[in-house]
């Protein structure tokens, strides 16, 4: 069985003494998930000691973030910016996973022995990564732990006052941690876009580094133009946080992209900057941020990943990103809402994170739900 409960309090005490009134207690208990927002992650020592010494269970894996969720029978909840704790305990069997202590340089990285069991032998794992944003090598180690492993990667980017704000097995902080499950951990994982595709997709055809200097042989900036229309075209200053650059997932049959920011436009020139190198030959589209499409996609994805699941699901992460929430969908809940209009009653906590990891790669302005079934 799957546990969550989840509380929002004045302080960090009354929110944790809250969130284990309402945890039910499990004496079957193997592992715990905890996530709470960043206002309380100086507290992460003492939340972690209380959680283990009043459920009974040593390992626990998670983070502060920018903002937390979670759902359960009675409704599904978003904080930030307030004390808030989400919680979920699992009984799973105890060498179906392994803790990653936090990695934080690449020449770390050993996967040859601890932490991967060596009882993984039936198929690829499913490794849910917590990595803080303050470490340069964050990215970097991220595409090794995918490398080493050959596994399934999701998770979230974090970033914190607090250095050490990740949980895995102790409070820890400055790279990248997490946990990996055993392919007998049977899961389904599913993405949901937050932007809309604008206009076609486009070959680079000159660039440099970040830069992109033409499209389909074209001034970069004159496609973009078009792109977006008159209106915006005329006043390219409305476009700064609602139209973005979308690098399509090379292979994908489903459409897939990752969005990046774009970080400035060069009319006298005709470049355009974003947020990610680029090459000669790769493609490239624009998009914008749009609460109805948002909305569509995720019950659609959500409806899709209920099929997949079947009728036995136990619980879920969900891991969103921070322009989500009521910044996209229009008021505080509504985003959750929606999981559990869907999902109906089936423990699921997450975070508010800084760029989202599905199957291996980083997403901006969408939200990956890993269900355990």
């Amino acid at each position: 069985m799957y546990h969550a409960a989840y509380a929002q309090n004045t302080d960090w005490q009354s929110a944790l003494d809250d969130c284990l009134k309402e945890l039910a207690f499990n004496p079957d208990a193997t592992l715990g998930f905890i996530y709470v927002t960043d206002v309380i992650a100086p507290n992460l020592p003492e939340i972690l000691a209380i959680l283990k010494e009043d459920t009974g269970v040593e390992k626990w894996v998670g983070c502060a973030g920018l903002g937390v969720c979670a759902m359960d029978s009675s409704g599904g909840h978003e904080y930030f910016d307030v004390p808030a704790i989400a919680v979920m305990t699992a009984d799973m069997p105890a060498d179906a996973f392994e803790i990653l202590p936090t990695i934080d340089a690449v020449d770390l990285l050993e996967f040859e022995s601890e932490p991967v069991n060596d009882n993984f032998l039936s198929g690829p794992p499913l490794v849910l990564l917590h990595a803080d944003c303050a470490n340069a090598d964050v990215l970097e180690i991220i595409d090794d732990i995918a490398n080493e492993s050959e596994g399934y990667l999701i998770g979230g980017l974090t970033t914190s006052a607090t250095p050490n704000h990740h949980i895995a097995g102790d409070v820890t902080g400055g790279g990248v941690s997490g946990i990996i499950f055993d392919p007998e951990i049977q899961v389904a994982t599913a993405l949901s876009q937050g932007c809309r595709p604008i206009g076609e997709v486009h070959e680079v055809t000159e660039c440099s580094e970040n830069l992109v200097m033409a499209l389909d042989g074209r001034k970069a900036v004159e496609v973009f133009q078009e792109d977006v229309g008159d209106i915006l075209a005329r006043d390219l200053d409305k476009v700064a946080g609602y139209i973005h650059a979308a690098l399509p997932v090379i292979g994908s049959d489903t459409g897939d992209y990752v969005v990046r920011n774009l970080i400035g436009v060069d009319l006298e020139e005709g470049v355009i900057a974003i947020a990610a190198p680029v090459e000669r030959g790769d493609h490239l589209m624009f998009v914008s941020r749009d609460s109805n499409a948002a909305q569509k996609d995720l019950a659609e994805m959500l409806e899709s990943l209920k099929r997949r699941s079947g009728d036995d699901i136990k619980g879920g992460i969900y891991i969103s990103c921070v322009a989500r929430g009521p910044h996209m969908f229009g008021e505080l809940n509504a985003e959750m809402q929606i999981v559990r209009s869907i999902l109906g009653d089936v423990p699921v906590i997450g975070l508010y994170a800084n760029g989202e990891i599905s199957n291996n790669r980083l997403y901006s302005y969408t939200g990956v739900l890993t269900l355990f079934t």
